[in-house]
């Protein structure tokens, strides 16, 4: 009998430092510690879970949480926001989701509008797609780099290996500034085969309510399939680091995906050692008096 896959985080963490190819991640994992009723269970508990330290985590308000998720079209995104986020208080979280840039944001650097949409402290950020889009569809479609009218770049033959080299880099300097003002960063890859995609679209198309998430876009996209995972691997393998290291979660199966993710961040945030703030003996001498004059109201 096979031996049963066990949860290990390290399993789907990019170690820092080391030769990166998304080939060594599989996009599924045959052999499970769970099944599917046993996994939908657990996230509804990690759900439960995430609640309360979301909860902790808003009172503590010395800590921001920066999620990001990136993925190739039909992957999941969307869903594994939708179901881990599920129970969370929505005054703490703020979702984002990153479109193709407006003119007023090409005309600032391509961090500014991703500055603006940062998590305050006590709240949770999440990026449905993220400043990455900026080293992913613009080094497959270089013509767009043009749009945002660089010094120096008056053709797609003048953005040469060193500009993405640099991007990379500036990448970094953002997350380091960020994780050395206490904002601590998960990125995930959900990591989707070309297989799973082809049949998630053909969902779409044959589902009636759900042809709205199917795009002509998408499939246009997809031809571009080797050129995407080639970039991929580029930005992860440069903009890995060990504060802010990267995920690959296997997402051919979303309920396992989620289930991954879930984990991951109910254990990060654990890391924080986060706690109700305490109050002072005049706080509490106030609190107490607080009380006896509501007690006594008629």
């Amino acid at each position: 009998m096979a031996t049963k896959y066990k949860l290990n985080f390290e399993d789907f963490k990019v170690k820092a430092g080391k030769k990166f190819s998304l080939s060594d991640f599989p996009t599924e994992v045959k052999k499970k510690d769970i099944d599917k009723t046993e996994g939908e269970e657990l996230i509804r508990k990690d759900i439960d879970e995430l609640s309360v330290l979301q909860d902790v985590l808003y009172a503590d308000n010395r800590h921001a949480v920066l999620i990001i998720i990136q993925a190739m079209d039909a992957a999941g995104k969307d869903g594994t926001i939708k179901h881990i986020m599920s129970g969370v208080n929505p005054a703490g979280v703020q979702v984002t989701s990153f479109k193709s840039p407006s003119l007023t944001e090409l005309d600032h650097d391509y961090f500014w509008r991703h500055y603006v949409a940062l998590p305050s402290k006590g709240e949770i950020g999440i990026f449905n797609r993220s400043h990455y889009e900026n080293v992913l569809v613009t080094k497959v479609h270089p013509e767009f780099i043009l749009n945002e009218k660089h010094d120096g770049i008056k053709t797609v033959k003048d953005i040469d290996k060193s500009f993405w080299q640099k991007r990379y880099r500036q990448i970094c300097r953002f997350e380091k500034n960020l994780i050395e003002n206490d904002t601590t960063i998960l990125k995930f890859y959900l990591h989707v085969s070309k297989e799973v995609q082809k049949k998630r679209f053909l969902d779409r198309i044959d589902d009636p309510t759900k042809n709205w998430k199917f795009s002509a876009a998408d499939l246009k996209e997809r031809a571009f399939w080797d050129d995407y995972q080639r970039a991929y691997e580029d930005a992860i393998a440069n903009t890995n680091t060990k504060a802010a290291p990267w995920f690959i979660i296997p997402a051919d199966q979303k309920w396992y995906s989620r289930y991954i993710v879930g984990k991951i961040i109910c254990h990060e945030l654990k890391k924080l050692n986060l706690s109700y703030p305490t109050l002072s003996e005049s706080e509490r001498k106030a609190l107490l008096k607080a009380k006896e004059t509501l007690l006594k109201e008629k």
